[in-house]
């Protein structure tokens, strides 16, 4: 990097007034919202199913961005909306809290043919009933060969959906979902109001010369946009209407007083400027709600909510009882958890635990580069201890300048054991989005959407997540002369095998290669779903809070933003950097094995030969342990595929960018790849994110950060993921806090770019997995994001346990 990227990365003056707020705990109210939550089973409502399916059979000669506009205007018009008992925010995304909708215009074979094992799955299991299954049913007729699923699948070339189908890499978060992935405008919607994107959006029109061919298709988009945010409009005037009812019949003088505020602020946002922190929290969460209501993807990410959130409760500080803001935040964390979405089996096993990836971080930078904390970043790190609960993904960006309260107040909250906050390091995220080209102020005001990705909210289609490449089963491939030793059949170039390679050079032309071939496919792939997104599912109300859909007349999926990106992540790093290793050292170092042992060893998976498995183990040096050796070849081994993924671009005039995080894709990944040279066994888990393998990070917690350190995190710009976790007694007393942030600021210091961390104990995650009624609150990190342990399926409950448990 540059020096002066070095020097606009650094020089973050730290905030000179800062006091930390005190702490306010849960009220009487957050209380018995939270009991509610966590007896609410999570449940498959129909009804935007029905009403979608019902809307595109009135509008079929429409174009596609007007049908889309009509049909969410049809679903928030008639879908059913309640406001729960002591409730001061309000909205709901399907017809109970946590039950999930469906989104059958994206894909629904899948769900038509798993509509028996919802209830029965062994991860995020969903109650249902006959007759919502009928109804599904019903409306799911009309969808053959219409869905966003279905077209991409016809556009992709047969060998790259070949190779999907293979498992060498996964596009299906986006070929059988939404997009998601993005954070709006926030600040525009509730300083400014809806209205004020109406009129955007007509004065766009009124500029139009309708003879031009491609200004009519402006025009469309620009309607859409117009209809899309009057029906959000009208949505919070129903909840304004409900809540005078219910005022009307109420016993209890004062919650029909609340119940009448409830109805003044939503007669007043989204449509118009919020003015008090109360009405700007409702203007939030309505546009919040909305956006995942039109469509089904989820890491819809309030990102920097501490900072456009703070001249509300600035301006309220002196009048608004700090508890009362607390309570409120703590409400808002519960609707966050309220949200949910059902996922296919396979997709569920990598991303269990009803996750939404609701990234929200405080912290970081302003955009002028001084110190951005307030006493909100401190209140929603409350509002998270005060919560327990999974959601939002809750974040802190940290650089030279942050305060030492926040850095506590973020140790205080990893000690309780959730698995948030997540770190993330301004020093390297800052230049390396520089190195993408996105302006200094920019750059400087990122959040982080989902799981570890940054980007600038309210300007970017960041297409984050874009796929799963399995290095583990390029790794595999490679040593095969590209045979997939699952099947037989070839899939992957031939490129030589273990009996043919000479050198440990060729070994890595081989990798270099087959890498190269299948991330082309990758790219491929992705495309083909990229452009069915465009055509059949823009999303009005979306691109109409984002820069600069409205001034161009384009939607998000067309390239509308001010800045697009594609972004693939690699998964099992760790895997194919020791695998290299091995048989760099022991194979052509050591010559302690020959090519053909290990060729035997890997084929009868170790039967028989459990002492040479051992050696590989044991005597090849391993990634996580601050050892050049092992540590290069791991460098190497993600490098390779961060420049080929750099090589391609996407069909809405960005660049691709990759990342090295796996979500928890890592354990479905690795079901599918045979043995490997680092001694993993087949079909067992690779190693998440870019995190050692478990257990063979033996040498303590700053060895392992300093190895994960030598990556090169700014290439990965699309992000990557450390986990680490520590037992409880490691960070007892103001000792253990210290510790936890000295191993924090070695891994950035020496260029890490996120890290998040478990403080929980073996025995607990056992005892849980086995008395599962008595831990349902329990919360753990699982990737990219927090989860409640007894959601999750035992595979993935067993790669958790399984992590290396650090002390110091």
């Amino acid at each position: 990097m540059s020096q002066q990227q070095v020097t606009t990365a650094r020089k973050a003056p730290a905030h000179p007034t800062l006091t930390m707020p005190e702490a306010h705990g849960p009220t009487e109210r957050i209380e018995k919202a939270l009991e509610r939550f966590v007896a609410t089973e999570p449940a498959i409502c129909p009804e935007r199913a029905v009403l979608i399916t019902e809307s595109y059979k009135e509008t079929e000669a429409l174009p596609m961005v007007l049908r889309r506009a009509k049909a969410l205007e049809k679903i928030l018009a008639n879908m059913s909306i309640f406001i729960q008992d002591g409730e001061l925010l309000v909205g709901n995304q399907a017809g109970k809290p946590r039950s999930a909708p469906i989104f059958p215009e994206f894909s629904c074979k899948w769900v038509a043919s798993e509509l028996d094992r919802l209830e029965k799955r062994t991860a995020d299991v969903f109650r249902i009933s006959e007759d919502t299954k009928a109804q599904l049913r019903q409306a799911f007729a009309y969808w053959d060969g219409k869905t966003t699923n279905e077209f991409a699948a016809a556009m992709m070339p047969p060998e790259a959906l070949e190779a999907h189908n293979d498992v060498v890499y996964t596009v299906g978060n986006y070929f059988y979902n939404g997009v998601g992935h993005i954070s709006v405008d926030y600040a525009k919607a509730i300083g400014q109001g809806l209205n004020s994107v109406i009129a955007a959006a007509k004065k766009a029109m009124a500029a139009l010369d309708y003879a031009d061919a491609g200004q009519l298709k402006k025009y469309h988009f620009l309607e859409a946009v117009i209809i899309a945010n009057k029906a959000v409009i009208a949505f919070a005037g129903r909840f304004a209407e409900l809540a005078e009812k219910l005022a009307a019949t109420c016993d209890d003088p004062l919650r029909a007083d609340e119940l009448k505020e409830i109805a003044r602020i939503c007669r007043k946002v989204p449509a118009n400027p919020a003015e008090t922190f109360h009405e700007a929290l409702q203007a939030f969460w309505f546009v919040h709600l909305v956006i995942q209501i039109e469509s089904n993807g989820h890491s819809i990410s309030p990102m920097r909510f501490d900072q456009y959130m703070y001249p509300y409760y600035a301006r309220e500080k002196q009048r608004l009882l700090p508890e009362k803001a607390q309570e409120l935040l703590d409400q808002l964390w519960i609707k966050f958890s309220e949200l949910n979405k059902v996922r296919d089996e396979t997709s569920t096993m990598a991303f269990a635990g009803y996750p939404m990836f609701m990234n929200l971080i405080v912290g970081g930078q302003k955009r002028d580069g001084t110190d951005a904390t307030n006493d909100l970043s401190f209140m929603c790190l409350q509002a998270a201890a005060n919560t327990r609960l999974y959601a939002p993904s809750l974040s802190i960006r940290i650089h030279e300048g942050t305060p030492a309260a926040l850095y506590r107040k973020a140790a205080e909250i990893s000690r309780m054991g959730m698995g948030y906050p997540a770190y993330y390091n301004d020093r390297v995220i800052i230049p390396a989005l520089l190195a993408r080209g996105l302006a200094r102020e920019d750059a400087r005001d990122y959040g982080i959407i989902g799981c570890v990705e940054p980007q600038v909210g309210g300007k970017t289609e960041g297409w984050h997540d874009a796929a799963f490449f399995n290095m583990g089963k390029v790794v595999e491939l490679t040593l095969n002369d590209g045979v997939d030793q699952r099947t037989g059949k070839q899939i992957g170039p031939m490129t030589g095998s273990l009996e043919t390679f000479r050198t440990f050079d060729d070994v890595m032309a081989a990798y270099k290669a087959q890498t190269a071939y299948f991330v082309r496919l990758m790219a491929s792939a992705d495309n083909a779903v990229d452009m069915a997104h465009a055509m059949r599912c823009p999303l009005p109300f979306l691109s109409s809070l984002v820069d600069d859909c409205i001034a161009s007349g384009k939607s998000l999926q067309e390239g509308g933003a001010h800045y697009n990106f594609t972004g693939p992540q690699g998964v099992g790093v760790a895997n194919a950097g020791d695998s290299l290793t091995a048989i760099k050292k022991l194979v052509f170092d050591d010559k302690a094995l020959t090519m053909a042992e290990l060729r035997e060893l890997l084929a009868t998976n170790f039967e028989g030969h459990e002492d040479l498995r051992q050696m590989l183990l044991n005597r090849a040096p391993k990634y996580g342990n601050d050892d050049d050796y092992a540590d290069a070849l791991a460098h190497d081994a993600a490098l390779v595929y961060c420049e080929e993924v750099n090589r391609y671009e996407n069909p809405r005039g960005g660049k691709f960018q990759p990342g090295l995080y796996p979500a928890s894709a890592n354990v479905p990944l690795g079901s599918v790849v045979a043995a490997t040279p680092d001694g993993r066994k087949a079909w067992t888990p690779l190693a998440d994110g870019v995190s050692p393998i478990s257990g063979c990070d033996t040498c303590g917690p700053t060895a392992s950060v300093l190895s994960v350190a030598k990556l090169d995190h700014e290439i990965a710009s699309n992000g990557t993921l450390l986990n680490q976790k520590f037992h409880p007694s490691a960070l007892e007393g103001d000792t253990g806090l210290d510790n936890l942030k000295a191993v924090t600021e070695t891994y950035f210091q020496n260029g890490g770019f996120h890290v998040q961390y478990n403080v929980i104990s073996r025995e607990t995650l056992l005892d849980a997995q086995a008395n599962p009624d008595a831990y349902k609150g329990l919360v753990v990190r699982v990737a990219g994001y927090s989860a409640f342990f007894t959601a999750l399926d035992k595979s993935l409950q067993n790669d958790i346990i399984a992590r290396t448990e650090q002390t110091f």
